[in-house]
């Protein structure tokens, strides 16, 4: 969605700063404290505190005004963004193992997987630094922070089967006041030690690593913290657009950002060892109180936009077939992006608190993050470079630009690194297991569509089975799902066993394509089989979910009139036997497809089929 004048422009970057930019928003206030009062921190030496502030402008200037608003997000899928997206416009979903494109793909999906592990910290983390202020105000507090973080946490997913639209009209507001506070807090900073605006110069930056050497990458895993976030920058893009979000940046969020980050630097310039929350501290003691509730809504807003975004993603897996079908609840009838996925939020709830009560801190789970969003953005790197070389952009300027970008996104990933044994191994195992059931999926529907094409017969064998033995004919449309124009052997044990067949037959093909969206006009295609037998194709967007009554009654359209009311769908049950036979896979991987298969949504209801109209056609399969 794009605004053509400048009231909607404004609009949209009203609505982009409450969805795309809560996370990195929100990044102040525990980003700086971890440089030099968190684990791995460096001493807060006025050296030190120009370094860092250093390292941190160019880091936004760097990864999130060039990387994503300047490159990245020039490579849309029909407007839509992110790692899925991405991956889709290299178009590798029919490609061989072992291919370069299927390589590409299996890279784009570990990145999807590392942005669940996302999905559960930002939440916790978010929230939990927010209720720490309250410490600053008072230790008594103290005992308070984690009931109050949980409390808000479940409050929050609770709240998600409700959808976002009545909450998110005042999220851009919300988020307008805290950009605005944060950049106060910072000039009373500034005011203090005004030198401090000479971080701006990279020199700074460089210098730092001149004085530390290697030792020195260490503190790059928290300056990372203040550009987490810039993945939401290209996810969210296909609901805003390139504009309104560049607005939102430049115009407001950028200048709060580098002020509030310089006005903490300020303030530790002037007291360096009595400062342990420079961001808190910032504010006015009559302040404080205020100040929690506004970063405790903030921090709602961006875990929000990451358990939506999280939806987001989960929806575009289910639909390009690389997992399980979940029931996905439609949140609002005019956005479609307002989703809901029951068993996605229920089990992000149960990470985010179990995350709460182990790491108990801001400090201590700032370890566990960092780590997936940095391996995100390495393969964003190498995606987009692959795209913009399909797009025929010139060479020698792709790759200059991808080895400066990558350059940046492998030292902050390698800095992170340092964490695993601390917490970052939570998020590479929540992208390993996340991983494996996309694997172990894809990979079983594959093997079934290839044994199923093996056993089928082509469509004109069904006209000439019928035209041979001809059914008793009953008023109504038999509905018959099939890949590819070929026919389940199972219809036709079912027509030699019953003899009966209803006056209209449908062969009904559903295809996913690479693009976010298809147009009704567009959704479906007709090929004539035989007299009162018609073949249908139907085409969803991975973005779309997918309603074959609904789209059905477009056949009127092409001239097929069809009994919607006395329809009848054939849908095949399959019976998955694991067999030590089928050797190219691993026994875990068949093991955990059947598992999957036996406790994944059906299809009848992925597709919105009347259960009182659904006939099931059993049979085994050995896998």
């Amino acid at each position: 969605m794009k605004g053509n004048t400048a009231n909607q422009r404004l609009q949209l970057s009203i609505g982009a700063l409450g969805v795309v930019y809560g996370d990195i928003g929100t990044s102040p206030i525990y980003a700086f404290r971890e440089c030099f009062f968190g684990s791995g921190h460096v001493a807060p030496d006025p050296a030190n505190v120009m370094g860092v502030l250093s390292l941190i402008v160019w880091s936004l200037i760097l990864v999130i005004s060039v990387k994503y608003l300047v490159f990245v997000m020039r490579a849309d899928n029909h407007g839509e963004g992110g790692i899925i997206a991405l991956v889709a416009l290299l178009n590798p979903w029919k490609s061989r193992p072992g291919t370069s494109r299927y390589v590409l793909m299996l890279l784009g999906l570990f990145g999807g997987a590392l942005l669940y592990g996302d999905g559960t910290i930002t939440p916790a983390i978010s929230v939990l630094s927010a209720i720490e202020g309250l410490d600053v105000a008072t230790p008594a507090f103290h005992p308070y922070v984690i009931p109050i973080t949980l409390v808000l946490l479940v409050a929050l997913f609770a709240l998600q089967p409700r959808g976002t639209g009545g909450i998110g009209a005042v999220f851009g507001p919300v988020l307008i006041l805290w950009f605005l506070a944060i950049a106060a807090l910072g000039v009373s900073g500034i005011a203090r030690q005004p030198q401090v605006l000479l971080a701006a110069n990279p020199w700074f930056a460089l210098d730092y690593f001149l004085r530390h050497g290697l030792a020195g990458f260490g503190v790059l895993g928290a300056v990372f913290l203040a550009v987490t976030g810039g993945e939401a920058l290209y996810a969210d893009m296909g609901h805003f657009g390139r504009r309104p979000i560049r607005y939102a940046w430049f115009g407001l969020v950028l200048p709060s950002l580098l002020l509030n980050y310089f006005g903490q630097g300020a303030l530790v310039l002037g007291d360096p060892k009595g400062t342990h929350d420079p961001f808190y501290n910032l504010a006015p003691a009559w302040a404080i109180y205020p100040l929690v509730v506004l970063a405790g809504a903030a921090t709602v807003i961006a875990s929000q936009a990451v358990i939506s975004g999280t939806f987001s993603m989960t929806r575009q897996l289910v639909q390009l077939r690389q997992l399980p079908p979940l029931e996905i609840v439609q949140t609002s009838s005019d956005e479609h992006g307002q989703i809901y996925i029951p068993f996605v939020n229920w089990l992000l709830m149960l990470a985010t608190l179990g995350l709460v009560l182990g790491f108990r801190s801001s400090d201590a789970l700032s370890s566990a993050y960092g780590i997936a969003v940095s391996a995100t953005m390495v393969i964003t790197t190498i995606l987009a470079f692959f795209v913009a070389r399909r797009f025929e952009w010139h060479p020698v300027l792709v790759g200059f630009l991808a080895v400066v970008l990558l350059i940046f996104d492998v030292s902050f990933f390698a800095s992170n690194l340092a964490k695993v044994a601390d917490g970052g191994w939570y998020p590479i195992v929540t992208a390993l297991v996340a991983f494996s059931v996309m694997f172990a999926w894809a990979g079983g529907r594959r093997v079934l569509s290839e044994k199923w094409g093996q056993l089928s017969r082509p469509a004109g064998d069904l006209a000439r089975e019928i035209e041979k033995h001809p059914p008793y004919r009953i008023p109504g449309t038999a509905v018959f799902f099939s890949a590819q124009g070929l026919v389940s052997p199972n219809i036709f044990r079912h027509l030699q066993r019953h003899r009966v067949l209803q006056s209209e037959v449908l062969l009904l093909t559903v295809l996913t394509s690479d693009k976010p969206r298809v147009p009704a006009s567009e959704r479906l295609q007709l090929i004539g089989v035989a007299p009162g037998i018609s073949r249908v194709l139907i085409r969803y967007g991975f973005m779309q979910i997918p309603n074959i009554p609904l789209s059905l009654r477009m056949c009127e359209k092409l001239g097929l009139h069809i009994d919607l009311k006395n329809a009848t769908y054939y849908v095949g049950r399959e019976t998955l036997i694991p067999s030590h036979k089928v050797s190219r896979w691993w026994p875990w991987r068949r093991h955990l497809f059947v598992f999957l298969s036996r406790n994944a949504m059906r299809n009848t209801a992925f597709y919105q089929l009347p259960p009182e109209d659904i006939v099931e056609l059993g049979f085994q399969v050995e896998i």
